[in-house]
Formats: structure tokens, C-alpha cells, sequence
């Protein structure tokens, strides 16, 4: 993909999630909205994968630290952990100070800019969505309620985003190339990406975040599309390792 075309696209990307982050918007057209986005990310993470295969030095593996500040750190952490995997990233868990959260991301540049560029937006559109949400009555904790309900979002939202990078993964499928198919590019890349996180960290251990309230279920429908239906992530399991 030459890079005027990636830039268009990726700037056609941002105003849409902008779009989607405005209060003005519907919670189904910010869903909407972010659907196309994330189908347009998912294009482009094809693209440049086949373009980095080609020409190697265009989209190179790397590795990034975001630190994630309180409130709700371990619930912004879920979000981006299984956004970054859904991108074919490796994410580990890394001691942070006080109540904020540490995660180390493994992946080639193009799939790291583009979980970041989704987090910032969903990060948003969760907490413009939370705040206009009916908290049941005679609840123990208003606090958990919440909780469970960004967790359930966050699932729906990375399972979108995992369903759009399957698809266009299995569309490029077909497309005929002068050597390696797409989907050997992708596992290759994969591969790579996963052995630089083991070197880094040879010993990790998975980690779970849990929720005890009915806010996941309203949470989860609130993020909900038909197109992802298929979809289900288990609602207690990250994709967090830590060491």
C-alpha cells in the first residue's frame, strides 16, 4: 500500500471514530460508526502485512509500554490486552506503581498504532455510554455494577474488532500473490511477535480479571451488533500474561 493511500485511510478511520465519540451521536450509530472503522483497520492491517512481506523495512516488529492510570485501570487494561491480541499482538503484564497498570505489547508497528488509535476511541465511547446508563435499584455496590458493565462492553467492542480482522483476513485469503499466501504472511508475523515476547519474558503466567455483578450482561447487550454474533470471548479470561 503506498503511503498516501494508508495515510487517506487511516485519516478516513479517524474521522469516523471521531464521529462515533461525539455526544450528538446515537449509541447504534457510534456502534456503527466504529464497525466501519474497524473494517477499514482491518483492510489496512492486511495491506500493510502483505506490503511488509514485500518489502520488510515498510512495517517492522516493535515493542511498547502503556502505562494505564486509575480509575478503572484494570478494566482499561482488559480493553487494550484484548484489543492488541485481537491484532495479533503479545501482551504481558508488568509491575506498575500504586493502582495503575503496566502492559508491555509486542507487535509490528502498524498493528500497535492501530490498537492504540481503537483503545483511545472505545475509551470514550465506553465512558460516554456508562454515564448515561440506569443503575438498578437496592444494588450492594454501584461501583461493581459499573465495573461489570465496562467489562462487558469491552468484551463485545474487542470482539468486533477480532470478527473484522478475521474476515478481511480470510477475504485476502483468495487474492493471488507471488509467493506466500496471506494467511502464511499472518501466521509468520505471528510467530515472530510471539517469540519476541518468550525472549523477553521466558516465564509468565496467565492472569484473570473477574466480575461478580449483573452490569457485565447490560454491558455486553449495550455493545452487541448482529455481526458479531458468532463471536464469544469468555467473560472471566484476559489475554494478559505477567510475570
Amino acid at each position: 500500500m503506498p503511503a498516501d493511500m494508508s495515510a487517506d485511510l487511516l485519516d478516513r478511520v479517524r474521522k469516523l471514530l471521531a464521529k462515533a465519540e461525539d455526544e450528538g451521536v446515537t449509541p447504534h450509530e457510534a456502534e456503527a460508526l466504529t464497525a466501519k472503522a474497524a473494517e477499514l483497520m482491518a483492510r489496512h492491517g492486511i495491506d500493510r502485512a502483505i506490503l511488509g512481506h514485500l518489502q520488510p523495512g515498510t512495517d517492522k516488529p516493535i515493542d511498547r509500554v502503556f502505562t494505564i492510570d486509575r480509575p478503572w485501570a484494570d478494566v482499561k487494561a482488559y480493553l487494550l490486552s484484548h484489543l492488541a491480541t485481537s491484532l495479533r499482538c503479545e501482551v504481558i503484564e508488568i509491575d506498575a506503581p500504586g493502582g495503575s497498570r503496566r502492559l508491555h505489547v509486542f507487535g509490528y508497528a502498524s498493528a500497535i498504532d492501530r490498537a492504540s488509535i481503537l483503545y483511545s476511541s472505545l475509551l470514550v465511547q465506553m465512558s460516554r455510554a456508562l454515564a448515561v446508563q440506569h443503575v438498578p435499584a437496592g444494588l450492594t455496590s454501584v461501583r461493581g455494577w459499573r465495573r461489570s458493565w465496562m467489562l462487558g462492553y469491552a468484551t463485545t467492542a474487542t470482539a468486533l474488532v477480532r470478527d473484522a480482522e478475521q474476515r478481511a483476513a480470510r477475504e485476502a485469503g483468495d487474492l493471488p500473490l507471488s509467493g506466500p499466501s496471506t494467511a502464511l504472511i499472518l501466521a509468520d508475523r505471528t510467530a515472530i511477535v510471539r517469540r519476541l515476547a518468550d525472549d523477553a519474558y521466558p516465564a509468565t503466567r496467565p492472569t484473570r480479571v473477574t466480575c461478580a455483578h449483573d452490569g457485565y450482561a447490560d454491558g455486553y447487550a449495550q455493545g452487541q451488533r448482529a455481526d458479531i454474533d458468532s463471536v464469544r470471548l469468555p467473560p472471566q479470561t484476559t489475554a494478559i500474561a505477567r510475570t
